[in-house]
């Protein structure tokens, strides 16, 4: 498995992967709303620093992307959860990237336990997502190494 760039040519498989994997974790979304944020996503790759996490036969196991020191999107395919796709990106997006900070659902407790078991801590809470919904998130950065 390794790291690579994203191009334009990904972009379709990289919203379908990011479809399938709000589907696996994201219960508290109504179909409606998955259906609305999939052009928002779609938009906002080109705004950041897209990465794909790919295996020897070049097939798509997960994506990260990053802005401004923040990990903005890190999402897996749902059969490559709990293989370390998710630590490679996240470890690549701190180590070459220089992520330092995330924001996580509140409802995602699973996505609170990766992050916080790779040395992230909550530091603030929104009581609304980044579209204006009720869905509030937790603001997580980094533990500075002693």
């Amino acid at each position: 498995m390794r790291t690579i760039p994203a191009t334009d040519a990904d972009h379709d498989a990289i919203v379908e992967l990011w479809e399938a994997s709000v589907r696996a974790t994201h219960h508290f979304l109504t179909e409606e709303e998955i259906v609305e944020l999939r052009p928002v996503v779609r938009d906002a790759l080109p705004a950041v620093d897209l990465h794909c996490a790919r295996d020897a036969a070049g097939r798509l196991h997960g994506f990260l992307g990053v802005a401004d020191g923040k990990v903005e999107m890190l999402f897996l395919a749902p059969g490559s959860r709990g293989r370390g796709v998710g630590r490679m990106l996240l470890e690549y997006a701190v180590r070459e990237l220089g992520a330092a900070r995330v924001d996580v659902n509140e409802q995602n407790p699973e996505a609170l336990g990766f992050y916080g078991h790779l040395g992230f801590r909550v530091v603030g809470r929104s009581p609304l997502d980044g579209q204006g919904r009720p869905f509030p998130l937790l603001h997580l950065a980094l533990e500075p190494k002693e």
